[in-house]
């Protein structure tokens, strides 16, 4: 959320922010809110004047009852009574008014970094770097869904029944390699130094609108019935909900924490032959990592982040590469933004496997997260990373690792949290 004063000086740099996100739609609410703002503080200002002439009326009031003046004293009762009134309305009007401006303020997207591309949508993001040599094996890779099913290892059609489409049971060695890749991600954001956490699942709603736009809680989030409760969709949003409401000491930054959590997707308008097997799904499990930290330090922190999952990846000789996301493809919170994509042999492309954000000081100024140090008080930057997500992660997985007899190859890194097997068949 951006700062209303900043707003209200800068309406053009706003503005131009609005065009450069291709939504242009929500142009006229810049004027809107900055007169909005000049009401509102308009009627704060009649409000405050009518509490301090009401106190002195009252003040007056007593020394007219104790000289005696009783019809001098009830005038001024009179008088009093007409400013509680208009008070009143002033009070009425003040809320209404700033229910307003947090809703459009809210809805007014984020300042996005000059070093962000101009582009429509995830089309137009650009490439910047390959990790590793993308292979394409001399045999025929199966569909991931296949190779799962050959291992026993996946059950959709029980999953359906249970819970239905969006579903899965992951079954014997595929289950186990889904807990390794897990474990394995775990100890190895703690050995870069980062605090593990187990977060709570499900987060209110103050937490959610502090940590995401409406338009992403819309199609993300399940809501629990009769509960200000929702499911998280990654854990990133409880970690950054634990600093709701604090102020943190500047030498306790930056906080870093990796957690992990299952995460729960509505996934509207999820459609397409990608999306069969265990590609996008209503749940699955994730290891996070967060960052809150000072402003000045946002940028080299978000450089770490995306970094640690290509070398988490290519740890696991999985192919990857970056890819810098266009102002059309970021999220209203987001200041830059960049996704790690695998090899898939199968389909000799690339895919979503993770996305490294930067969101300022949005979600601070959201969830009221400063930070006191010489300078006074100021808001925390905040920054989020994908480490791993399976099961999507085990689709690259299988196919960069696959044989042609069937087997799937464990890296060297892995096998400690696969009992020591070099390979499953």
């Amino acid at each position: 959320m951006l700062d209303l004063k900043f707003v209200r000086e800068n309406p053009e740099i706003v503005k131009q922010n609005i065009k450069n996100k291709f939504q242009d739609h929500k142009l006229p609410l810049v004027d809107e809110v900055i007169e909005l703002d000049v009401e509102s503080r308009n009627a704060k200002g009649e409000a405050d004047n009518l509490r301090a002439d009401r106190n002195a009326i009252s003040k007056k009031i007593g020394g007219l009852m104790a000289q005696g003046k009783r019809e001098e004293a009830e005038e001024m009762k009179k008088l009093v009574t007409k400013e509680s009134e208009r008070l009143a309305e002033l009070e009425a009007r003040e809320t209404e008014l700033q229910e307003r401006i947090k809703t459009i303020m809210m809805t007014l997207p984020n300042i996005i970094d000059e070093s962000v591309p101009i582009g429509k949508d995830d089309s137009e993001n650009v490439e910047i770097k390959r990790y590793g040599e993308p292979v394409v094996p001399d045999f025929e890779i199966p569909y991931h869904a296949e190779i799962m099913e050959k291992f026993n290892g996946l059950d959709l059609d029980s999953a359906r029944k249970v819970a239905g489409n969006g579903f899965y049971y992951l079954m014997g060695d595929i289950a186990r390699l889904h807990s390794a890749v897990i474990s394995y991600a775990r100890d190895f954001m703690i050995d870069r130094g980062f605090t593990y956490c187990i977060p709570p699942f499900m987060i209110r709603s103050d937490v959610v609108t502090g940590v995401m736009s409406f338009a992403e809680m819309d199609a993300m989030m399940y809501k629990i019935e009769g509960e200000d409760l929702y499911l998280i969709g990654t854990s990133e949003h409880s970690m950054i909900g634990k600093f709701i409401d604090t102020i943190l000491p500047e030498e306790t930054l930056p906080q870093t924490l990796t957690s992990y959590s299952p995460c729960f997707r509505k996934e509207k308008g999820a459609h397409g032959i990608e999306e069969r097997g265990v590609y996008r799904i209503h749940q699955f499990e994730k290891q996070e990592m967060i960052v809150v930290c000072k402003p000045e330090e946002s940028m080299m922190w978000f450089e770490k982040l995306w970094q640690n999952t290509v070398d988490l990846f290519r740890s696991l000789d999985i192919p990857v590469r970056t890819l810098e996301c266009c102002s059309g493809d970021l999220a209203d919170l987001k200041v830059k933004s960049i996704d790690v994509e695998a090899w898939s042999p199968r389909q000799k492309k690339y895919f979503e496997v993770g996305s490294c954000s930067n969101l300022g000081d949005a979600q601070a100024r959201r969830l009221k997260i400063r930070v006191v140090g010489e300078g006074g008080k100021y808001f925390a930057h905040t920054l989020n990373n994908t480490v791993v997500a399976p099961p999507r992660m085990l689709i690259a997985f299988l196919e960069n690792n696959l044989n042609a007899d069937g087997s799937v190859n464990i890296p060297k890194a892995l096998q400690p949290y696969m009992g020591g097997k070099t390979v499953i068949k």
